[in-house]
């Protein structure tokens, strides 16, 4: 196995590894990023993006998250491809930590940044996977302008799938919420403001068969699961809100994790339990998710290495 050192490590890329990149890079931390098995992350299967600031005009997802590498590597940050396969973090206090590259390239670093993000849980069926980005979404706040004045239908019976289908309701012409029982785990505000909503229909013990369309949502067809009788609504919006998986699995020995996977930081800093690791983007966030605060704790991240570097004396 190959070796080398850094002083610091960036894993992963997206907004928050790439932010991170460019703040570290300008402090002179030389950092080395790993893209892992998305580069530029879940922005590189987003067709519109339009929230985010300083682009009046909108910008696909793929060209954004190109811009965000070349400018951290116009200060100099040394972009790979791989994936980290292993962590070490059981090292002493102040020594450098280790990280495993595509199971054959170990890197030791003082200062390590987690930007592995989270990925979206899905149905399974390949029209989902088909028509991404054509009329599926697992984000309402980021697509949900696109359909202003149409009708969507939302999956899911939690928390996310309301807030999702409340803030779809203020947008569009109808939203179907789409529960697989006859109940909902969501929370009792959350349930109440839904019903509430004269424009949210909710279809329960209702499950989704197939996402319809060549190009485009156009219908979905639905599966009553106490009838198996199979029905259609008509709907050019479909947003799947069953909850996202943090990539942070090989972190577990040595991260304090909550309950759903998402590494749990000092609050009001980009620290994790360990010494020298960071931690940023949304492997840590389960509340916000968006790519505009996944950047701003990439430079978090940056300054709290910088800072942490700085105290031991390595420069």
């Amino acid at each position: 196995m190959t070796e080398e050192s850094t002083k610091c490590l960036i894993i992963g890329s997206g907004p928050a590894g790439y932010t991170a990149a460019i703040y570290a890079s300008r402090a002179g931390l030389n950092p080395i990023l790993y893209q892992g098995v998305q580069p530029g992350g879940q922005l590189t299967i987003t067709n519109d993006v339009e929230n985010y600031p300083g682009y009046p005009e909108g910008i696909q997802g793929p060209q954004m998250m190109m811009e965000f590498q070349q400018q951290a590597e116009r200060f100099g940050a040394d972009i790979r491809t791989g994936m980290v396969t292993s962590v070490d973090f059981s090292g002493k206090t102040g020594k450098p930590h280790k990280a495993i590259i595509d199971d054959e390239h170990q890197i030791t670093a003082y200062a390590i940044i987690i930007a592995t993000g989270a990925s979206a849980k899905w149905l399974g069926l390949p029209s989902e996977d088909r028509l991404n980005g054509k009329g599926v979404s697992a984000c309402a706040v980021c697509d949900g302008f696109f359909y202003r004045n149409m009708d969507v239908a939302v999956v899911g019976g939690g928390d996310t799938a309301c807030e999702e289908a409340s803030y779809l309701s203020k947008l569009c012409n109808k939203v179907y919420m789409l529960v697989r029982g006859d109940a909902m785990r969501a929370s009792k505000i959350m349930q109440k403001r839904v019903k509430e909503a004269e424009n949210i229909e909710i279809l329960w013990n209702t499950s989704t068969d197939e996402i319809l369309g060549e190009q485009e949502v156009e219908r979905v067809r639905l599966i009553n699961n106490s009838t198996q009788e199979k029905s259609e609504i008509k709907v050019q919006g479909f947003f799947v809100a069953i909850g996202h998986q943090p990539n942070t699995a090989i972190f577990k020995d040595f991260l304090n994790l909550d309950e759903s996977g998402y590494i749990q930081t000092i609050k009001g800093s980009s620290k994790t339990n360990i010494e020298g690791v960071f931690a940023s983007g949304d492997a840590q966030d389960n509340v916000y998710r968006q790519a505009v605060t996944a950047a701003g704790t990439g430079c978090m991240a940056a300054l709290d290495a910088e800072r942490y570097l700085a105290g031991l004396g390595v420069h």
